[in-house]
């Protein structure tokens, strides 16, 4: 098993939406959201104005895979509901 690692920049529905497809992938077991990286606040924001759940950000997702193919269908259907709902997908080998 290898893993594979994605960046998705959107919102909280975006990357449920990305994660179920995935899940749904044949051989694939395991999933995991590792976390949301919180939008850059510009000097004049107030930290009391929090995102909400339509904002944009940036979440990183981790997908076991048994073998390349699988690897391959991965990406593609990642990038392509990525796509589909005007959200940005960058695959990654480190962080």
């Amino acid at each position: 098993m290898s893993l594979l690692r994605f960046r998705l920049i959107g919102s909280r529905a975006d990357v449920d939406h990305v994660i179920a497809r995935v899940h749904g992938i044949d051989n694939i077991d395991h999933v995991e959201e590792l976390g949301a990286l919180e939008p850059a606040t510009s000097d004049d924001s107030s930290s009391s104005q929090a995102a909400g759940d339509g904002a944009a950000r940036t979440f990183v997702i981790e997908v076991e895979v048994p073998d390349e193919e699988t690897a391959d269908r991965v990406r593609v259907i990642a990038e392509g509901c990525a796509f589909a709902r005007d959200a940005g997908i960058e695959f990654i080998s480190d962080f």
